[in-house]
């Protein structure tokens, strides 16, 4: 099994591109719904769940390297449904800027699983090289 590489690891950064891209070139010259609404939503857990882990890691509190376990993933996505969905557009802090939709949450939920499958791939099965052919 390869060890989780957070901040370098291959879908963080592809978040990181994507998000580039879609903000400085693609929501500026393109009128459709889905980049300028919800890719944003669907690319959030994969990118903030390696840089919360490696803080963890560094602070002490995550003891291991291993790709994002089952409730390392599902924890920051009902806190972050919680928080943006419900708790901001409800209160004074964060109505002005935080508008309560389901659909983000249901991005949310898609872009933490493809997560949790990919970094069930890429770590372990791909890291084995039983599957994909490559030696770690």
């Amino acid at each position: 099994m390869r060890t989780f590489r957070y901040c370098r690891d291959p879908l963080f950064l592809t978040c990181v591109v994507t998000y580039t891209i879609n903000r400085w070139l693609v929501k500026p010259h393109v009128a459709a719904t889905f980049p300028r609404e919800h890719l944003n939503d669907l690319i959030c857990l994969p990118f903030w769940i390696p840089i919360m882990l490696f803080l963890q890691r560094r602070l002490g509190l995550r003891r291991h390297d291993r790709p994002p376990l089952a409730f390392e993933i599902l924890i920051p996505l009902i806190l972050w449904s919680w928080m943006f969905e419900l708790w901001l557009p409800g209160n004074a802090l964060g109505r002005g800027w935080c508008t309560s939709d389901p659909w983000d949450v249901a991005c949310y939920s898609v872009g933490a699983f493809a997560a949790a499958c990919f970094w069930r791939w890429w770590y372990e099965v791909a890291g084995s090289g039983s599957v994909a052919g490559t030696v770690s």
